[in-house]
């Protein structure tokens, strides 16, 4: 790896972080940037979901105020993201790589999807999230298993999870939606530091590309709780966008 390479994947890290706290879908920053340097896709999914733990630590605690009296509902929706997650890093070390090959074209589409969408889903979310009272803590009664499925995702690829959690639990539980994106931010912390964990003890982890990641996702993730709330959407979103489009082209020609 060369020095330009290392800075690279470093400040790839630095916007995945600000990213992930802010919307979501800073996997489709690192990943894309890695397979760009020839690392193969699973090697590169893997060392990536390590790198970016210590990102999502860094903007989960940057959000700790909008923690206060979610206790019981993270714990509820922790179990979901522990059972998901392993659930998930389980599929893709079990499965062939050439499974995982074939797949991340669509997992990738998915993702921008999702990110070209965000701004009506997140207004459908708001909608929504008017005409939720009644409803208990936790939320309506398809929220759980609706968040254990985002893991699994999420312990498999997890490019854009933290727009499906926001759009799972802003349309079923009943909270501000800035307290529920610092849930978002910890249980994206969980479930990359569960399948991370999974993924540390039996697949090839490339660690000078999790250093990389690591460092840069932390500062990343620090600016996203502060003055990356004030950055505009529509940068961040066309960001994502170009470069996952570039990435979807790369697999699609291979």
């Amino acid at each position: 790896m060369s020095p330009t390479e290392a800075v690279i994947i470093a400040l790839a890290g630095v916007a995945a972080g600000t990213i992930n706290t802010v919307v979501g879908s800073g996997t489709l920053i690192t990943f894309p940037t890695l397979l760009a340097f020839g690392i193969p896709p699973v090697t590169a999914n893997v060392s990536n979901t390590i790198g970016l733990v210590p990102g999502s630590v860094a903007g989960a605690w940057g959000y700790r105020r909008e923690m206060a009296g979610q206790r019981a509902r993270l714990v509820r929706f922790s179990i979901a993201f522990v059972l998901g997650g392993s659930l998930g890093a389980a599929l893709l070390l079990v499965l062939p790589p050439s499974v995982f090959a074939a797949v991340v074209p669509a997992l990738i589409a998915l993702a921008l999807v999702l990110v070209i969408f965000q701004p009506r889903l997140s207004a459908w979310v708001a909608r929504r999230h008017e005409h939720l009272g009644g409803l208990p803590e936790h939320g309506a009664w398809w929220v759980w298993p609706s968040m254990f499925g985002c893991a699994v995702y999420g312990g498999y690829f997890g490019a854009a999870q933290g727009i499906l959690q926001m759009a799972i639990m802003g349309a079923g539980v009943p909270d501000d939606l800035q307290r529920l994106n610092a849930i978002k931010n910890v249980l994206a912390a969980l479930v990359n530091a569960i399948s991370g964990a999974i993924f540390i003890v039996v697949a090839v982890v490339d660690w000078r590309i999790v250093a990389l990641i690591a460092s840069g996702s932390v500062i990343g993730g620090l600016l996203g709780a502060s003055v990356g709330r004030r950055l505009p959407p529509k940068v961040l979103r066309a960001v994502i966008v170009v470069v996952g489009v570039a990435a979807l082209a790369s697999f699609v020609k291979g």
